[in-house]
């Protein structure tokens, strides 16, 4: 499935959406749909329909999530309480009549603020899939609290249940790559700062070994990150959390015209901004 090009009301480049729901909305407006086709593989893979009961690990505003229960499954997701406005987001999809989470059961949507360790599983069965789509391989360390978070939700799910992981492809496959350096490059300064590192080959194989996982399978996906301008571009981006750093060490502003610059070869005669990148899953199962 291609991302379809929306367009979106217009801002300059050093105003950026207000605060952090302006942010979550950006999010799930523009960046979220482009990962699309990586959950529509796994899911078509692994069969998700109404014998489903999905845990979604870093769920964010819920698409993922909303493709999943329309195919009939059983869903829950779970999040940092500093991504609380796309959890927001994300019970408007899900939960729209009442905003309140399902009775137990089959067909019931779940969202809950923190971790695993937070799920209260009072009547209900154990989950039989486990999901983790946010792709690792776009900052140092980004798999550290990914293992111990995964440990938690293994304790939840069945034993045999399918455990999908996602990363980044090789970086002379994800045009996108060259856009993540900027962060690099702006956070020199700052020691402390995650910064962007090529996705290394047995990332997702290494995260699945030390959370007690065994690999069973795997693939990758075309996921081309497409915008409708420039602006588009900027605020989906920047909505990802991954120059935030960068926002720190330099400012706003700067962030955004370095991107601009770094984005300018990927413009088309109309305009719009289109980046081919590759994906990577690894399906893992629970000993």
């Amino acid at each position: 499935m291609t991302p379809t090009l929306v367009r979106h009301q217009s801002r300059t480049a050093s105003a950026p959406s207000a605060g952090t729901t302006g942010r979550a909305r950006d999010w799930a407006e523009i960046q979220e749909r482009m990962l699309v086709p990586l959950v529509e593989a796994t899911y078509e893979r692994l069969d998700v329909g109404p014998a489903t009961r999905l845990l979604g690990l870093g769920c964010g505003s819920g698409l993922a999530l909303l493709i999943a229960a329309s195919r009939g499954a059983a869903v829950t997701g779970v999040d940092r309480p500093e991504r609380a406005a796309r959890l927001a987001l994300a019970r408007e999809r899900l939960v729209p009549e009442t905003g309140r989470d399902g009775a137990p059961g089959m067909g019931a949507s779940r969202l809950v603020t923190g971790s695993p360790a937070d799920i209260k599983e009072q009547g209900r069965p154990p989950y039989n899939l486990i999901t983790a789509f946010e792709p690792i391989g776009c900052a140092a360390g980004d798999t550290e609290g990914l293992v111990s978070t995964l440990e938690a939700a293994v304790a939840l799910a069945e034993h045999g249940s399918a455990v999908v992981l996602a990363g980044w492809g090789p970086p002379e496959r994800c045009a996108t790559s060259a856009v993540l350096r900027v962060a690099t490059r702006l956070t020199a300064r700052l020691n402390d700062a995650p910064r962007w590192r090529p996705s290394a080959r047995d990332d997702l194989e290494d995260v699945a070994a030390r959370a007690g996982l065994k690999p069973d399978g795997s693939g990758r996906v075309a996921c081309p990150f497409g915008y409708a301008d420039l602006d588009s571009a900027v605020r989906g981006l920047m909505s990802t959390g991954a120059f935030d750093a960068a926002a720190r060490a330099t400012d706003q502003a700067q962030v955004e015209k370095e991107l601009i610059e770094a984005l300018h070869g990927h413009v088309r005669r109309d305009g719009t901004v289109w980046m081919p990148n590759v994906f990577r899953y690894l399906i893992a199962r629970i000993p």
